[in-house]
């Protein structure tokens, strides 16, 4: 898969969700052909009572497994990005930013979901100000989520639970939504909104975005970190601060990947300096089973 940094040198986010979903598909159908067993959007496990008329018997022949062949109708989902615009996701490391990467992996969802029929629509959520497309499956409209993620500038703070949960509960059948965000939150704005929206929702999935920085606190030296939206600073000697720092860290994710999962919400950490493929793969496995996934 290509690497955050040779995604920044495709400046368009069609031709870059192409590049990577195009990649990733053929992976998936070289893994199938092996018997791996890895699911894409026409296909199912068969389940005892299934119908053997709709057996893949061609595929059976490749991959010495049975799979179920659904009609695109019955697999056909509602697909709802909603993205954390405030201003800590200004946050980078190593040239990439967290709202880049939320481009590049919301971009990358948002393409995979439209070749496989799904509606997809987009929220991107900042304090007083709301980006908002209703899910659709179109063409054009996949262009408009491209060029509203484009011109995504973000600022100020999370918006309130009530503020942001009142643009987040129309809809209904069946649908997935996908938040992307840093969790950087003061009063557990957006840990509450993850839970409201499993409740109006049927899957909920949460990309926990961080950069490599900020996860090792690889600085050297006395150094001055800076809140992105209180402006409240701290001197720090990070090589004497780095190994308490990085327990407490990981004693912090332990406890939200908990809180998450008591919340029946699909958590995963995705670092800025991954490839996207391990997040498609496992957006791919929550949209098609719906069992939920931890990392």
């Amino acid at each position: 898969m290509l690497s955050p940094k040779t995604l920044a040198s495709l400046k368009n986010l069609d031709l870059l969700a192409r590049t990577v979903v195009d990649g990733f598909m053929m992976g998936v159908q070289k893994s199938v052909q092996k018997g791996s067993g890895m699911e894409f959007s026409q296909y199912r496990s068969y389940q005892p009572g299934d119908d053997l008329r709709q057996l893949d018997w061609k595929l059976f022949a490749r991959s010495d497994r049975y799979y179920i062949r659904e009609a695109e109708t019955e697999n056909s989902i509602t697909v709802r990005f909603v993205l954390d615009a405030s201003a800590s996701m200004n946050h980078e490391d190593n040239g990439i930013s967290k709202i880049q990467y939320a481009r590049w992996l919301s971009a990358a969802l948002a393409y995979l979901a439209h070749r496989q029929g799904d509606a997809v629509g987009l929220f991107a959520l900042r304090k007083g100000d709301v980006v908002s497309l209703t899910p659709r499956r179109d063409a054009q409209h996949l262009q408009r989520l491209f060029y509203q993620l484009e011109n995504l500038r973000p600022g100020g703070t999370f918006p309130g639970k009530e503020e942001a949960g009142r643009l987040l509960m129309a809809g209904s059948g069946r649908e997935l939504t996908v938040l992307l965000t840093d969790l950087h939150e003061s009063e557990n704005e957006i840990t509450r909104l993850a839970a409201q929206m499993k409740a109006h929702r049927n899957e909920v999935i949460l990309f926990h975005l961080m950069a490599p920085n900020e996860m090792n606190l690889d600085y050297g030296g006395h150094v001055t970190l800076e809140d992105w939206e209180t402006g409240q600073a701290v001197e720090v000697a990070a090589d004497q601060l780095r190994p308490a720092y990085v327990q407490a860290l990981h004693t912090h994710l332990e406890a939200t990947r908990r809180r998450m999962l008591e919340n029946d919400v699909a958590y995963r950490l995705q670092s800025t300096d991954q490839p996207l493929d391990d997040a498609l793969r496992a957006f791919l496995r929550e949209r098609t089973s719906g069992s939920g996934f931890s990392g």
